[in-house]
């Protein structure tokens, strides 16, 4: 066999991470006040980047994007997933900015550029290093509530619930709101926002989410094994205190001279405000990235906020201008680099936004549920629903529910709240989402009686009647993370409410 030389023509097409892309990537997972930031950067960084005027974005963006997407009625039953758009491949990008389709996922390619890898958190390029960065910032009230919130509450609802009260506490420490409203607005009970407000008020630091100052002392006497009738008429009458009517409290206190002013320097060294522990951090608040209105016809209006769209042009005039007195061929190279980013940031900030319009019109199909009834309607959903319904990989649909928000008539979510698990339907139907399955084992605790309470075994039988498929672990484990006690515990507390009543 002779062995000789030859020239082969091969085509192929592979995904090449060019620096372009990575930066696509990047910026589909920045939050918008991140987003405001990096474009600030390449503002400064780019001479022909400039921040456009609110007239000229909107010409800009009239004619690359389309700033709405109405979800028609009829497509609010998940049943019917929309075809992908034209131009766009299973990662969200165009043919046309330079990137080859590709099945493969980018997140296999990411760790080879480790300068990019901090994008999520706001990261920048390994150059822009800084000391200060490193230091680690001091936790926020609703940072250290929320960390709480995640290891008491298992529960979907109740955390949307919680996460949503948490957002209402002030500086102080308080909950100032109507938990009738609040369950109004979120479609839930006010017994449901009761619960979830009685959780949050057991975290650190005691007092903490009382809805004045008479409960949050309240609440730090019970923690200290304190809060007897003779103290709880004390904190009943602090109108009495503040206007030093001593005699009036010890006759509705019912103690003595000397037990009423221990009691009182007791009430003094409870914290009023237990939330200036934590200092005056400056608070951001939340700004949407996605409205969500009812349509005049039926169905859902989803539209892009412009506000937090990013506002910067490419100065062609300038460019021109330089070019044509540029002489040395290092500079003429700069300026054509300079166009190409310019060019290149302008594109994937446009794709940026068409892609998470995509994405929460989608979210609004699958959860129309929730949208209309409230979060006792949540659906199961994960990414990959998302992502074949609308033709995008699933690590592209992961970064844009992070750190994104939606602003409903329920209230602001984060995308990421309305994707929720399943559980298999017994005879082999539509499965059922676990917030819902709680919900029927919070109704089925409750509707039972003395005699006839429960066990976690009559739970998956009742359960598997109605059509649901659950392990019995998995009813004793919902059970728990709602704070419900055993049967046995239950069929005590029953029978001695009843000897009570009799």
């Amino acid at each position: 066999m002779a062995l000789s030389q030859r020239l082969q023509v091969r085509q192929s097409q592979a995904l090449v991470m060019t620096p372009q892309l990575m930066q696509a990537i990047k910026l589909l997972q920045l939050s918008n006040l991140d987003l405001a930031s990096y474009v600030e950067q390449e503002i400064e960084r780019n001479p022909l980047l400039e921040p456009g005027g609110e007239e000229q974005v909107a010409c800009q963006h009239s004619a690359a994007l389309e700033p709405a997407h109405v979800v028609p009625a009829a497509s609010l039953n998940g049943s019917s997933a929309p075809h992908g758009e034209p131009g766009f491949d299973r990662d969200g990008f165009s043919p046309a900015d330079g990137s080859a389709p590709s099945s493969r996922s980018d997140d296999d390619l990411i760790p080879r550029y480790s300068e990019w890898s901090g994008a999520g958190n706001g990261g920048s390029a390994r150059n822009d290093y800084s000391l200060e960065r490193s230091v680690a910032a001091e936790a926020s009230l609703a940072e250290h509530l929320t960390e709480q919130l995640a290891l008491a509450v298992a529960d979907p609802a109740q955390r949307l619930i919680g996460q949503y009260l948490i957002g209402l506490v002030d500086e102080n420490g308080y909950v100032v709101a109507d938990l009738f409203g609040i369950g109004e607005k979120l479609g839930a009970s006010a017994a449901q926002v009761g619960d979830v407000l009685g959780i949050l008020q057991s975290f650190d630091p005691p007092g903490i989410c009382a809805r004045n100052l008479a409960e949050c002392l309240a609440i730090q006497l019970k923690e200290r094994r304190r809060f007897d009738p003779a103290m709880q008429a004390l904190v009943d009458n602090l109108d009495l205190l503040a206007r030093r009517e001593l005699g009036a409290l010890r006759k509705i206190c019912g103690v003595n001279d000397e037990d009423l002013s221990d009691m009182i320097a007791e009430v003094r060294q409870l914290n009023p405000k237990p939330g200036l522990a934590f200092g005056c951090v400056v608070v951001q608040p939340i700004i949407p990235d996605i409205f969500v209105r009812p349509a005049a016809h039926g169905g859902f209006t989803v539209e892009l906020n412009s506000d937090t769209l990013p506002k910067v042009l490419i100065n062609q005039s300038y460019h021109s201008e330089v070019t044509r007195s540029a002489r040395n061929p290092q500079d003429r190279a700069y300026l054509t680099e300079c166009l190409q980013n310019a060019t290149w940031l302008v594109r994937a900030l446009d794709q940026r936004a068409k892609t998470i319009l995509k994405v929460a019109s989608e979210i609004v199909r699958q959860q129309d549920g929730f949208f209309v009834r409230g979060i006792r309607y949540l659906r199961p959903l994960n990414l990959k629903t998302v992502a074949d319904a609308i033709v995008m990989h699933e690590s592209t649909v992961s970064r844009v529910t992070a750190n994104k928000y939606m602003a409903t008539s329920r209230g602001i979510f984060e995308l990421k709240y309305f994707f929720t698990a399943a559980i298999a339907a017994a005879d082999g139907g539509e499965a059922h989402s676990a917030e819902a399955v709680r919900h029927h084992i919070r109704e089925l605790i409750a509707a039972e009686t003395a005699d006839q309470v429960l066990s976690d075994d009559s739970i998956v039988d009742r359960l598997r009647n109605a059509g649901i498929d659950i392990a019995r672990r998995t009813v004793a484990k919902y059970r728990e993370a709602m704070r419900i006690p055993s049967s046995v515990q239950r069929r005590q507390q029953k029978q001695a409410a009843l000897g009570t009543s009799s």
